[in-house]
């Protein structure tokens, strides 16, 4: 009984996502689903994206249990932001998308990020209209990640690899991140950053710019 519910809510979800991409593409916007755990630096990544983006029109929408710190750091950057607080849920789901979407001037915008809620689970299963799932992933977090939780990684189209500048005062193994990332999804691409000095953040930007024109 339980698979039973679970798929008709995923089929139900399926059906408004298809409708959230119907839209996005009519108004010529490409959509990333921006996941991570907690902690991993999701904002970060999008407001260093939004200061060296240049010539993209960037909008995001911010997903959290409560708050809106991170809605409003991104708003000090300049992108149109809304923020959906989920009282709880551990993910953002098709339709909570659907009812702001109206709260964004949506043909005016290049690229739209979807900050999902952190946590290395739900975000995976759910679609949301999006183009494309990107992974960020702090090496604080431990090599181990890719096993313990596949689906996120098989999911997405790119992984950054957050803080890499902590390398040097932690035990871990970022070789066995990278080949198990891509013994789940070969085709993962995977960017090493670091919010704080830099590094790697050019070239996350251009692959970025690269991705958008496709649309």
């Amino acid at each position: 009984m339980k698979v039973k519910v679970v798929t008709k809510i995923l089929e139900a979800n399926d059906r408004i996502a298809l409708e959230n991409r119907k839209l996005f593409d009519g108004a010529g916007i490409y959509v990333i689903n921006l996941m991570s755990g907690p902690g991993a630096g999701k904002t970060s990544v999008l407001e260093k994206t939004l200061n060296l983006a240049s010539g993209l029109k960037i909008g995001v929408i911010e997903g959290d249990i409560a708050g809106s710190d991170d809605a409003e750091r991104i708003e000090r950057c300049g992108a149109p932001v809304v923020q959906i607080n989920t009282g709880g849920a551990c993910h953002l789901d098709a339709n909570m998308i659907y009812e702001v979407l109206s709260e964004l001037p949506l043909r005016d915008l290049d690229l739209l990020f979807i900050e999902n809620v952190g946590n290395l689970v739900c975000p995976a299963e759910f679609k949301v209209g999006e183009n494309i799932k990107v992974m960020v992933l702090s090496i604080a977090e431990g090599h181990d990640k890719p096993l313990k939780y596949p689906l996120m990684f098989q999911e997405s189209s790119a992984l950054i690899l957050n803080k890499i500048d902590l390398a040097p005062y932690l035990d871990v193994d970022m070789e066995k991140i990278r080949r198990d990332a891509l013994s789940l999804n070969p085709k993962l691409k995977i960017f090493e950053v670091s919010c704080k000095t830099g590094v790697g953040l050019p070239e996350w930007i251009d692959w970025l710019k690269k991705q958008t024109l496709k649309r």
